[in-house]
């Protein structure tokens, strides 16, 4: 394996801790700790929404923190202190201490998302990565999936077993696997660095890109509905656990094909139209589930949504890449990151919300597919700059 990959995959195992282990896993837990703790699914959509809060915070924070220290440093800092959340979960603390472990969490994968974002970047456009700069970026954020995957085959083993509040040892799983990641990231990255650089103003990376960040908002407000309850609403419609399993590993390995899939249209597109064109699709796998409930219908969503989500991710900081300055990389991926943030606040609550509601969950994932479908329309407003900002 080249020097390239080897790198590309260090950047890839962070990206499966911040989001893979510390988010998505979510989704597997989240029916066995709503039967037990007699949650609603406002209640669980709010504590996806609490994630997203801390997310956000950590995202606001990125800009003046990248001015002080290496990417990398908040890379490993972060990786490091997401498993150490992730362990606390698992000792089921009360409600209102479960929040905060969540709101520190998302900031913590927050630090290592925007940092292993920035390192992605300037990986991408060194000499190694000359002409595979959209296939370094797909594999930095393709590195999701194997977090999820990973999730996937470990859950089942954990939360099968016939003892009561399985999911608590689920947590330190989760937490194990985050730990032994982190490491093998600081190994891999060693020759990486992204000094300190000075924040840009924000009205210079905002204002340029408005149409793609008001695209990729709706993207994080449709597309979090989906990560946090398609479990629970695969298991209402009474699909197996071999089912639900298959679903979450094609949902993953979507993730990690993805690299290759749009790694062209990454490296051509330098407006809204790949975000555009992702949206749209992630709007068509979120209503799969909801036309029909047969298994192959949620495999078929499964693997789309997560052979697009990602890349979705990855469009935008091709977009930062492709329309700013380098100077001005850290502060444009933290604004997309904000809006992504401040999305996946809303989100899970709006279909907690309306799931609560007459039409259940099915109702709140057409809400979230006609979301995506709007973000389409937004994103595809988004034109190449002419000039630097």
């Amino acid at each position: 394996m080249s020097v390239l990959l080897w790198r590309s995959l260090g950047l890839a195992l962070a990206a499966a801790v911040s989001l893979g282990l510390a988010r998505f896993s979510y989704a597997l837990l989240l029916p066995p700790m709503r039967a037990d703790l007699q949650w609603s699914y406002l209640t669980a959509g709010n504590m996806n929404a609490v994630n997203a809060a801390g997310y956000l915070l950590g995202a606001l924070a990125m800009p003046a923190l990248l001015a002080r220290v290496d990417a990398r440093q908040g890379v490993l800092i972060g990786g490091a202190a997401a498993a150490v959340l992730l362990a606390l979960h698992g000792l089921a603390p009360p409600e209102g201490v479960l929040y905060l472990l969540r709101l520190a969490l998302g900031a913590a994968s927050a630090a290592s998302f925007v940092g292993g974002g920035v390192l992605a970047a300037r990986l991408a456009t060194s000499p190694a990565g000359a002409g595979r700069s959209g296939l370094v970026l797909g594999l930095y954020y393709g590195g999701t999936g194997l977090g999820i995957v990973a999730s996937a085959l470990l859950m089942p083993a954990v939360l099968g077993r016939p003892v009561a509040h399985a999911w608590h040892a689920a947590w330190w799983v989760l937490a194990a696997a985050a730990g032994v990641a982190t490491l093998c990231t600081a190994w891999l990255t060693r020759p990486l660095a992204a000094a300190p650089m000075a924040a840009p103003k924000g009205r210079r990376v905002w204002r340029p890109l408005a149409a793609g960040l008001a695209g990729y908002f709706m993207f994080g407000l449709g597309y979090i509905g989906y990560m946090t309850f398609s479990v629970t609403l695969l298991r209402e419609q009474q699909l197996g656990p071999g089912a639900i399993t298959g679903f979450f590993v094609l949902l993953g390995a979507g993730v990690v094909a993805s690299s290759w899939v749009w790694a062209g249209l990454l490296e051509r597109a330098r407006g809204g139209r790949a975000l555009a064109l992702l949206n749209g699709l992630l709007a068509l796998a979120t209503v799969l589930p909801v036309w029909s409930s047969h298994p192959l219908a949620a495999l078929a969503s499964g693997a789309l949504f997560g052979g697009v989500f990602i890349s979705a991710v990855a469009s935008t900081t091709a977009m930062v890449r492709h329309n700013l300055p380098p100077s001005h990389w850290p502060g444009g991926i933290a604004a997309f990151t904000i809006v992504f943030a401040i999305g996946q606040v809303l989100g899970p609550t709006l279909v907690g919300q309306v799931a609560d509601g007459a039409g259940g969950l099915a109702r709140g994932f057409v809400v979230s597919a006609a979301v995506l479908a709007l973000g389409a329309l937004l994103a595809a407003w988004q034109r190449p700059l002419a000039h630097e900002p």
